[in-house]
């Protein structure tokens, strides 16, 4: 074989070996996004060293359903210890193929827009504001993988979406499979287009640079290429550092990488609903923390007995864990990574909210609201409740296949938990000391050496701490 044949050849071959894998239209074989090599160190925001997250549900958290009926609610948020509000998406929403009477938040007529049901856009910069005068931030939940079918871009820029050997634009795929969720109320995105790629970018940076957003939680995360959050992140950082981003997504790579501060926890909740059902025990729930502590280089996981999708899909918390409710949730305001708590969770919810109508939480008693005010208030004042590098090492302070018992101490500060999983009467004998800390729900002085025998009623917990 000719000499310059082989190596324009060999030429190809790395060409064709080193591209990108991305969504591709379908008839084409669909891969999932690899892993990046990138090492970049992305420190989290010191205004969210010892923050928590609330999910905001503007349709549902009000009998109006309006960002103006919302911000009423801003300044008993923020007694009970709230400190990033989290916008499910704010945008229009398309009539075409919607499903039910209002349609999904996450089919997407217009990213620079809001949705005309909640209110206009000055509406949400007044909660914006609002919400800063009080010292909480505001992220906006953005849909990077697909828009509604009547979106500006389907008629502006047909190019940007997937489309079938026929030239029809489709709904998202399962890059598994090739073959549709089933999501049929929304079109996908194509991001082997740059030209999608860059407008996307600039719609979300116009929410940056006009409206004074903090972050952003990203949809679908795990489903839009690496190197699109590669250059999307560094383009948001660069023109806020101060920003806040979080991936639904489990890939640790979107950690590792410094595209995004935290990931979901997806693997701890259904660990918590199968300890729940007896399925699992306090030991199968220690080696998946550590197994996920091992993967994880920098940032974290947001870590949640319930969000929008689990009330609306997966059932309440009460369906789910029923008494174990309380348990769970001292667990995630507790452990290592950043907390959440959804709409509604505070009164608590009695029942699955619809997706795509209209609904109401219907607040009244915030029976759950002490208990999230007593865990947020420790995680503000005490640095061992840190996030991402401001956090520190758990150590388990007793062996049980029941009992959960750990510690964390940093700079001086120190907590202990004790969590009993089981719906039986238990006991732990202590392997660790605990002193010099008062009982959180008690007020009582800790004093407990090491070999201690302590027992808990059933889903009983104990929280302390020296400050």
């Amino acid at each position: 074989m000719n000499k310059y044949l082989i190596i324009l050849l060999a030429f190809l071959f790395i060409g064709i070996s080193c591209k990108p894998e991305t969504k591709n239209n379908v008839g084409i074989n669909v891969s999932k996004s690899g892993s990046q090599s990138h090492d970049n160190k992305r420190s989290l925001p010191g205004w969210a060293r010892q923050a928590n997250i609330y999910e905001v549900n503007i349709r549902q958290y009000t009998p109006e359903g309006t960002f103006d009926a919302f911000a009423k609610h801003l300044p008993r948020l923020k007694n009970m210890g709230v400190d990033i509000l989290w916008f499910m998406p704010v945008f229009p929403i398309s009539d075409n193929k919607k499903k039910g009477a209002l349609g999904s938040y996450y089919a997407v007529s217009d990213f620079r827009e809001s949705n005309p049901e909640f209110g206009s856009k000055e509406s949400l910069q007044n909660v914006i504001d609002k919400a800063h005068a009080l010292g909480m931030k505001v992220i906006l939940d953005w849909v990077p993988n697909h828009t509604g079918w009547d979106h500006v871009w389907i008629k502006s820029n047909p190019e940007y979406y997937t489309k079938d050997q026929n030239g029809n634009i489709v709904d998202p795929i399962d890059p598994e499979t090739g073959t549709s969720w089933g999501w049929t109320d929304v079109a996908d995105l194509n991001y082997d287009n740059s030209d999608m790629r860059k407008q996307m970018i600039a719609d979300m940076l116009y929410w940056v640079n006009n409206h004074k957003i903090d972050g952003f939680r990203m949809d679908v995360a795990h489903n839009v290429p690496n190197d699109f959050w590669a250059d999307a992140s560094a383009q948001l950082f660069a023109a806020n550092d101060s920003l806040y981003m979080l991936a639904e997504s489990e890939e640790v790579d979107h950690v590792n990488n410094g595209y995004f501060h935290t990931i979901y926890g997806w693997a701890l909740h259904h660990m918590m609903n199968d300890i729940a059902k007896g399925e699992k025990n306090v030991n199968d729930l220690h080696n998946l923390l550590m197994e996920k502590k091992s993967k994880i280089k920098q940032g974290s996981m947001m870590n949640f007995i319930t969000n929008h999708d689990e009330n609306s899909w997966a059932g309440t918390v009460e369906e789910r864990m029923g008494p174990a409710a309380d348990a769970f949730a001292v667990l995630a305001l507790t452990m290592d990574g950043i907390p959440l708590i959804y709409s509604g969770q505070e009164e608590p919810h009695d029942h699955r909210l619809k997706f795509f109508e209209k609904d109401n939480i219907g607040f009244k008693n915030f029976e759950k609201a002490k208990l999230y005010k007593t865990l947020l208030d420790l995680k503000h004042r005490n640095k061992a409740m840190g996030n991402n590098e401001y956090s520190s090492p758990l150590i388990r302070i007793g062996e049980s296949e029941h009992i959960y018992a750990y510690m964390k101490e940093k700079d001086g500060d120190k907590f202990a938990v004790m969590i009993n999983f089981s719906p039986e009467r238990q006991q732990i004998k202590l392997t660790e000391s605990v002193v010099g800390m008062t009982d959180l729900l008690t007020g009582r002085k800790v004093e407990m050496g090491q070999g201690t025998i302590k027992s808990f009623d059933p889903w009983e917990y104990w929280v302390a701490s020296n400050r």
